[in-house]
């Protein structure tokens, strides 16, 4: 298939294009960064949903839920599942195609999984590239689920729109989550399996440990002996009833009743994934935020800090690939790790020394 043909495929909205085109981003074939280039003008339409945490927590049933609801609604829905790389072939260990084989047969929703390549953030360095091709492919939805390695999964938050943290009441004191860096990207918090013991307990935990983050510390920790201990000043109060966590938010239609409302406060949503309880309360808390974010600015701000990174991250690859290449300073490379082997030099000192035959345009 050539190029042209790739690109016609995708803008045609042709499964087969689409799996191909993903292939070859992720495997980094010849030509790859031309399609991406000449599909950037299609992105930005489709909503970035990023989910994340501890393995067990229930995240594949939760995708499952989601990608159903959003079916319903009649929207098309991408799923890129980021699973643990075998140590021997580079590819995926498990397929959320497997676990989500109802949904694989829909049409209208895509499922592909990818290898993290031994990335420590929990997903590999194409990821961002892959939904970018199925932004440009025309997905109203994309739902991203990261490897489940707990603590170092925080890469997500610079590919999707909206982040999820999936925790359950086996997860432990929410204090400990809090440290564990998952509580400071998330923008929506779920306890899963929240008919098991202990999850009224994890609910309130997080909640108090967010309530930390914006001086609201107590807002739910009902009255004692008819002391209001809440701390909530009128002021708060109404700015929690009309901002995009509070329910007024939900009675005044979404965006226009947030433009003006104080910083996103994560809410604390529980589900049942396995029974398909909570989905739909879900749906409301993601739609929630992504009016919040469009109707302050935040959406566009993180969007263009997501193309900066990724620029960044262009050149990266580009320079790395060309000064390893046969066409780059070989000469002064060879020189420097000979050096380095032989003792005679350190490899900070023959870094420096590459650095500055870079920087002076000679090898």
């Amino acid at each position: 298939m050539t190029p042209h043909d790739l690109l016609d495929g995708l803008r045609s909205r042709r499964p087969a294009a689409l799996a191909r085109a993903i292939s070859l981003v992720e495997n980094g074939a010849a030509g790859f960064e031309a399609i991406l280039e000449a599909l950037h003008g299609d992105l930005g339409r489709a909503r970035r949903i990023g989910i994340t945490g501890p393995p067990g927590a229930g995240k594949s049933t939760l995708i499952e839920r989601l990608t159903q609801a959003y079916r319903q609604a009649g929207l098309t829905v991408g799923v890129l599942a980021v699973d643990p790389s075998s140590p021997f072939t580079g590819g995926a260990l498990l397929g959320d195609r497997i676990r989500m084989e109802r949904q694989s047969l829909d049409p209208g929703v895509f499922i592909r999984s990818m290898a993290s390549r031994g990335s420590l953030g929990g997903m590999a360095t194409t990821t961002g590239e892959v939904a970018d091709v199925m932004d440009a492919f025309g997905f109203d939805r994309i739902v991203i689920e990261t490897v489940g390695v707990g603590q170092s999964e925080l890469d997500i938050i610079r590919v999707a729109d909206t982040t999820v943290v999936v925790l359950v009441p086996e997860s432990g004191d929410g204090i400990q989550v809090m440290k564990a860096g998952l509580m400071e990207i998330a923008d929506v918090l779920v306890v899963n399996k929240s008919d098991r013991p202990g999850s009224d307990r994890l609910r309130q935990e997080l909640e108090v440990a967010l309530g930390v983050r914006t001086g609201n510390a107590y807002r739910h920790i009902p009255a004692h002996h008819g002391a209001d201990v809440s701390g909530q000043t009128p002021r708060r109060q109404e700015a929690k009833d009309g901002g995009s966590g509070g329910a007024g938010a939900e009675g005044r239609g979404g965006a226009q009743a947030v433009a003006h409302a104080p910083p996103w406060e994560p809410p604390v949503v529980g589900t049942v994934a396995a029974k398909g309880t909570g989905t739909d309360e879900l749906v409301e808390a993601l739609d929630r935020h992504f009016g919040a974010q469009e109707g302050s600015g935040e959406l566009e701000r993180h969007r263009h800090l997501r193309l900066e990174q990724r620029t960044r991250e262009v050149v990266d690859r580009a320079v790395r690939r060309w000064t390893w290449s046969a066409e780059g300073p070989r000469p002064t490379l060879d020189a420097a790790l000979g050096d380095v082997a032989a003792g005679r030099e350190s490899p900070y000192g023959a870094a420096r020394r590459v650095v500055r035959a870079l920087t002076r345009g000679g090898a």
